[in-house]
């Protein structure tokens, strides 16, 4: 028995080659430094300010985001924007923050702290009112001086330390234990280079158990920090590659295996190389290198989405027997088994560069305690690996392929999910999230696991491919394809590509629901939908007739022919 997928390989290649346009439309969009406040840490250090503490990342954050509503307040939407970057790529990204909050706070905080960077620079870019840009830059500020706060060891609370003409009264909450009044006579020149200390919380000594400053922290913390960050990136592949595994197995082509692995390997070396290059050509903690990880996760969403709906196609036993039936009488080539290769590859790799760039700043620590968390961390996905290679295969062939399909599903979600918000994070798109939808989808580690966040940027997607999958779902029972269904609906759900799913067309289908926002699938739809209902029942199941397959023998004899010169014998 062998194996054989239908193959989206033409869809694969023009969606990838899409995305890779969209990545070279958006450049390398760094943000520009500005004369009215320091763009890097690394300039700010070298004036000679405080860096010892969190809370002098803090503070430091504090003056760009001062500036940033300094320039809003002026009419420089642009030069408000451009700052509130320089805060995210030039401090939060490149200090280490956004990684040791992630491990030594929790993993979806750093997600929390993001979508409030991008909430600030949505109201530059649709033209907000200057009391909601201030608002948003203070829950800004108020975020980073929590996590200063619970990284130097100085409790869990903290307040904005934002002020505008002296008026320090926009913060929302307590204030810590420390001492601000220092600081009220420079707060008039809040945004000017010279006055970075102007937040509140300058000159707080850490405690005895504060991370320090790049990473590093006490021994037990490092290890936690660390096995929480592999845990997390790495849970998202293994399921996916335990998953492909177990198919194979399941359905005796244990031969095929090789492939997977194969595809395992090149990521992780892709992702090592990714890394190296990121570092060599200053792209990483860049708007950049946000852009490759959301093209590298869309391209993953299709071809999930592609192998969990093939997966639940083959769930009835009948249409596993058949299935089986053809792949006797027509011999798999290597080829054949593109798709879960690359899904195996992109799924390790999505992750990979990710890890080794958050390991970075914690092997200033204990190095122990950090290959300590990691090997504990990846012992657990081998035990996850485990349960879904040998349990899942001992179930019957509609349970194994229902689960495997729908794990497959919920993580194109997740894929579909995370990919746009490092698309709304590297600029490419803007993002809107209304309070109302924020107090309704919470940040947390399991929402964060989802790819679930409060804004529509993300959501609305996700909704349409919830929708394709349960009218596929629906569909796939009905055996009969009528002509009429389908022209209703190729017209109105044409530019979902649904018609195109109905008819059994997955890759039409996935390149309809890819382009739907150009409204161009709408109009082929509408223009199908017109065909199918104008043409007779004879022609129309004429057309749905698959092309016969041509076996390797068959292609290879027809090539052979093709050879013979002119006037050969027969």
């Amino acid at each position: 028995m062998r194996l054989t997928c239908r193959k989206p390989s033409r869809m694969i290649i023009a969606f990838t080659a899409f995305l890779v346009m969209l990545s070279m439309l958006t450049g390398f969009n760094a943000f520009a430094a500005s004369a009215d406040y320091i763009a890097t840490w690394d300039e700010y250090k070298n004036a000679g300010n405080p860096s010892a503490s969190w809370n002098d990342v803090a503070n430091a954050m504090d003056s760009v985001f001062e500036a940033a509503d300094a320039l809003y307040q002026n009419g420089d939407a642009d030069g408000a924007f451009k700052a509130v970057n320089a805060g995210y790529y030039g401090y939060y990204e490149t200090t280490g923050f956004e990684r040791v909050a992630m491990g030594y706070i929790a993993g979806s905080r750093k997600t929390e702290v993001e979508l409030q960077f991008s909430s600030a620079k949505a109201v530059t870019k649709n033209g907000g009112s200057t009391d909601e840009f201030w608002d948003e830059l203070n829950t800004l500020s108020q975020m980073i001086h929590e996590d200063a706060n619970k990284l130097d060891g100085l409790g869990s609370t903290g307040e904005s330390g934002l002020s505008r003409d002296g008026d320090t009264s926009n913060s929302d909450t307590a204030a810590s234990d420390t001492d601000n009044s220092e600081n009220a006579d420079n707060a008039e020149n809040s945004g000017s280079a010279e006055n970075v200390d102007s937040a509140d919380n300058s000159g707080v000594t850490p405690s005895a158990n504060a991370v320090s400053v790049g990473g590093g922290g006490g021994g037990w913390v490092t290890f936690m920090a660390c096995f929480g960050i592999i845990l997390r990136e790495g849970l998202e592949a293994i399921l996916v590659v335990g998953a492909i595994i177990a198919y194979l197995v399941k359905s005796g082509n244990k031969d095929k295996l090789r492939y997977v692995y194969i595809g395992c390997v090149f990521a992780i070396g892709a992702s090592f190389l990714c890394a190296w290059l990121l570092d060599l050509l200053k792209l990483a903690n860049s708007a950049n290198q946000e852009v490759i990880e959301g093209i590298t996760a869309l391209i993953a969403v299709v071809v999930l989405f592609y192998v969990s709906n093939w997966m639940v196609s083959k769930a009835e036993s009948e249409a596993w027997t058949n299935y089986i039936d053809s792949q006797v009488r027509v011999s798999a080539e290597t080829g054949s088994v593109f798709t879960l290769g690359f899904t195996a590859f992109l799924a390790v790799f999505r992750e990979g560069a990710e890890v080794i760039l958050f390991f970075q700043p914690l092997l200033n620590d204990d190095k122990s305690m950090v290959w300590g968390g990691f090997g504990a961390g990846c012992a657990v996905l081998a035990v996850v690996f485990v349960l879904i290679r040998f349990f899942s295969v001992k179930l019957p062939i509609r349970p194994f392929f229902l689960g495997t399909g729908i794990l497959m599903f919920v993580m194109s979600i997740s894929f579909l999910g995370s990919g746009i918000k490092e698309l709304i994070e590297g600029d490419v798109i803007t993002m809107t999230s209304p309070t109302w939808l924020s107090n309704l989808i919470p940040t947390n580690n399991v929402m964060d696991v989802l790819g679930l966040y409060p804004c529509y940027q993300t959501l609305i997607p996700q909704l349409i491919l919830i929708l394709i999958t349960v009218m596929i779902f629906v569909f796939q029972g009905r055996k009969e394809k009528n002509r009429k269904e389908a022209g209703v609906l190729a017209i109105v759900f044409g530019g979902l590509g649904i018609d195109k799913f109905y008819l059994g067309k997955y890759g039409q289908g996935l390149i309809c629901a890819v382009f739907c926002w150009s409204f161009i699938p709408a109009f082929v739809g509408i223009a199908n939908g017109i065909h199918y209902l104008t043409e007779t029942d004879e022609k129309f199941e004429e057309e749905l007739k698959p092309k016969a397959k041509k076996s390797k023998s068959e292609k290879s004899e027809k090539t052979g022919r093709s050879k013979e010169p002119p006037g050969a014998a027969k």
